[in-house]
This record gives structure tokens, C-alpha cells and sequence, in this order.
């Protein structure tokens, strides 16, 4: 089939209502499209399959996941020019095997029909998330989605994340390397929180262990950390051995809802809350401070989306929800705080962070394409793919501010109004 690109090209041209900003390479070796970028690649003909199926976010990140299409250059550069025209328009983006009114677009649906060759589409790949049971959220169906995260391989989240296995945004300097970046933020935590030598801090979603070994060796707490991740506790429960500090810090499979023994002095939530849901955000907010002891401090690390003119219009992203993170949610931080002073906080401080996780972003990255054969080794092409894209992706959204990510500092303020809270706790840069 000749100059499948052009075809290509001019098909997407049609159907996006604009021009394609990207080179595009076909399966028959033709490219058409500006030059001197970075190269989308169709490699196989099924991917036409997949999106003419599942048109928009969903139908990309199959073709994706499967290597039936790929990128040649710069990636984020080309997530950068093509978001707007396809992965923000998500599930808005019209079926073609719907009718259209508009001539030429049904003229282009049959030519894509023809360049797409035999359908129906192929399986999704296998790294997809299917057979969720029980409610959004319910115990149940959080401890499916956690464990389709999390229970991939610790030596695969050892490649990405490097010897710090620290899971969420880094705290950066100019110079600094990944492992002093993760440092840091452990240690703005510690003291946003004032630990002190014998404070009991609950950590939830405690992940592979690093900030409950940081609080315990640095400061002396009495740590317990949470997860849904039998995977996630084994390994922490090894560290925490090596390090001496089994006297210290106990590691629990158990859901935030069924902690007992509070109270707590101190609270560490970071890169959790985006599991909860909004629908069970204030009965989070409302856990976490029962548990508290009058007094005590929460630091809530969180990722934040930007608010939509429509919030009840709001959707999950279908690549992440899929693939990544399943029943995952972002909110506004303007909702965030407001749920945590309805719990009862006084919210004494919020810091955003934003820059630092695209920083933190690209590192990750690159430690995946520097080991990439072992990383497929260890987990499978497709699962690669997921996090090569789904990283960088979200490092791209970070540096445009299409989400964010904030920590909130708030006190279980008694009822005497001592908040035990510093007048001035943060210096602000000249």
C-alpha cells in the first residue's frame, strides 16, 4: 500500500479539524509531516483498529501499550505537541463508526476503514486492568487496584526509582541528585511534622518503607505504616531489619480504615490520597484526624488537577485508570483543603511543588531508558511502555500546569486554640 503517511496525515487532518504538528512515519517505511521533530511511528496497521474502536485516550494507549505505535525522538516533545489534539480530548473525540453528519467526515472514516484493514479490533493487551469486583473504593475492589500497581516487582520499582525508593515527588536544589532530592523531602515531612524523639507517627501508604526509616533513624518516632501492598510490606520489613530498626517501626497489610490504636502525634500521608476518591475523601479526612491526638500534625502530600468549569463533568483519566493507577482520582487543592477543614483541621500551611515533580519525573525516566532490556525483564515490554509513557506524560502535564501537586500542613487544633505552630515556619526567598 503506498505512502500510507500522507493518507495518513491528511485522514488525521480531517478528523482533528486542524494540522497533524508531527512527523509520521507509516508501516510501509512512508513519513509526511513537518520535519525536524520527533516521529510518531505507526508500526502496524492495528492500531488504526484500536482507534477507530476506542477513539481518543483509550484507543492510543492500546496501539501504545501493544508497540503498535511508537515515538522516534523526543518524547516529551511530542506529547507536548500532539495533547491537545488527542489526549486531552479524551472520550469527546467522536466514533468513527458512528454516522457523521458532515460529508467529508464520513468520507475520511471510510478511508480509514480501508487503511485500517480487517476488523474487528485485536485483544487489549494483557497489562490492561480488567475484572474489578465491588464497589468503587470498597475495601475489596482498593486492595485490586493497589495490588495492580504496586505488586509488579520490587526490583522493577528499584530500577525506576533508584536506591531512595521513594515513590512521589522529590524536594530539589540546583545541583542535587535524585537520592539527596528524596532525602529532602523526607526531612521537610519530618520537620513540617516536628517529630521529636518517642512521637508515634502513622504513615499511610507507607510504600517501601523510606519515610518510616527516615523518621525513626533521624528523629527517634515510633513509626506504623500502612499498605494494601503485601509486596510493598515484605521489602520495607527487610530495610527496616537492615537498618536495625525493627524496635522502632512496625509495617502493616491493613486498610487506613481499620488502623486501632490511635492516638497518633503525627500523621504522614504522601502520594495516598489520590487512591481514596472523592467520594470517600471526607471519611478519610475524618479517619485521619480521629486519629490524631489533640495537637497533632498531618503533612497530606497530594497530587492536584486544575478545576473544570464542570466539576460534575469530570472523568478519570482512561489511560491511567486502565493502565496505571486503576479507580485513581485527582482533585482541585482549593477541594482538598476545604474537605480537611470540614474534618476539623486548621490548615496552617500549603506548599506547592509542582516543578519539583517533572524534575523528579525525568529522572525516573531516564533511570528506565538507561536499563530498558532489564526493565522488560523483569516485568514485560508492555508494562515498560505503561510507565515510559505514563511518566512522561505526567512530567509534561507538571511543567504546563495541568496538574499540580501540594502539601498541606494542618493541626488538630484543641479546643484552647494552641496550635503549637511556629509564627513564622517558613522564610520566603528574596
Amino acid at each position: 500500500m503506498a505512502d500510507a503517511a500522507s493518507r495518513l496525515t491528511t485522514l488525521a487532518e480531517e478528523l482533528l479539524g486542524g494540522p497533524l504538528p508531527v512527523r509520521l512515519r507509516a508501516w510501509d517505511g512512508s513519513e509526511a509531516g513537518p520535519e525536524g521533530g520527533p516521529v510518531l511511528i505507526v508500526r502496524d496497521r492495528r492500531a488504526l483498529r484500536r482507534m477507530i474502536w476506542k477513539p481518543g485516550e483509550l484507543g492510543l494507549a492500546r496501539a501504545w501499550v501493544a508497540g503498535e505505535i511508537d515515538v522516534e525522538g523526543d518524547l516529551y516533545a511530542l506529547l507536548d505537541q500532539l495533547s491537545g489534539l488527542l489526549w486531552e480530548r479524551g472520550e469527546e473525540t467522536r466514533s468513527l463508526l458512528d454516522s457523521a453528519r458532515d460529508p467529508k467526515l464520513r468520507a475520511a472514516a471510510r478511508e480509514l476503514l480501508l487503511l485500517a484493514g480487517p476488523l474487528p479490533p485485536p485483544r487489549p493487551p494483557a497489562e490492561e486492568m480488567r475484572g474489578r469486583s465491588g464497589s468503587r473504593h470498597s475495601r475489596r475492589r482498593d486492595k485490586q487496584a493497589i495490588s495492580h500497581h504496586y505488586d509488579v516487582g520490587n526490583d522493577f520499582y528499584e530500577l525506576v526509582l533508584g536506591p531512595s525508593m521513594v515513590y512521589s515527588c522529590a524536594y530539589w536544589t540546583e545541583n542535587g541528585t535524585l537520592e539527596d532530592a528524596q532525602r529532602d523531602k523526607l526531612d521537610l515531612i519530618a520537620r513540617k511534622l516536628n517529630l521529636k524523639e518517642g512521637d508515634r507517627l502513622l504513615d499511610v501508604g507507607c510504600g517501601w518503607g523510606s519515610m518510616a526509616i527516615h523518621a525513626a533513624r533521624e528523629y527517634g518516632a515510633r513509626v506504623v505504616g500502612i499498605t494494601l501492598s503485601r509486596e510493598q510490606a515484605a521489602y520495607a520489613r527487610k530495610r527496616i531489619a537492615d537498618e536495625g530498626l525493627t524496635d522502632l517501626i512496625e509495617i502493616r497489610v491493613q486498610d487506613y480504615r481499620d488502623v486501632p490504636d490511635g492516638p497518633y502525634d503525627a500523621i504522614s500521608s504522601i502520594g495516598m490520597a489520590e487512591h481514596v476518591g472523592t467520594v470517600k475523601y471526607r471519611e478519610y479526612a475524618d479517619t485521619l484526624y480521629d486519629l490524631l491526638k489533640p495537637g497533632g500534625r498531618l503533612l497530606n502530600h497530594q497530587i492536584s488537577r486544575r478545576p473544570e468549569p464542570d466539576e460534575e463533568a469530570y472523568e478519570i483519566d482512561v489511560f491511567i485508570d486502565a493502565y496505571v493507577f486503576p479507580d485513581g482520582e485527582l482533585a482541585p487543592m482549593g477541594r482538598t483543603l476545604t474537605t480537611l477543614e470540614d474534618a476539623g483541621f486548621e490548615v496552617r500551611d500549603v506548599e506547592a511543588i509542582r516543578e519539583h515533580y517533572a524534575l523528579t519525573l525525568r529522572r525516573w525516566v531516564a533511570n528506565l531508558e538507561a536499563d530498558w532490556d532489564r526493565a522488560v525483564r523483569l516485568t514485560s515490554p508492555g508494562r515498560a511502555r505503561i510507565w515510559r509513557l505514563y511518566m512522561a506524560a505526567s512530567a509534561v502535564s507538571f511543567e504546563r500546569n495541568r496538574i499540580g501537586v501540594n502539601q498541606f500542613l494542618a493541626v488538630k487544633t484543641p479546643v484552647s486554640g494552641v496550635s503549637r505552630t511556629a509564627l513564622r515556619p517558613r522564610v520566603w526567598q528574596e
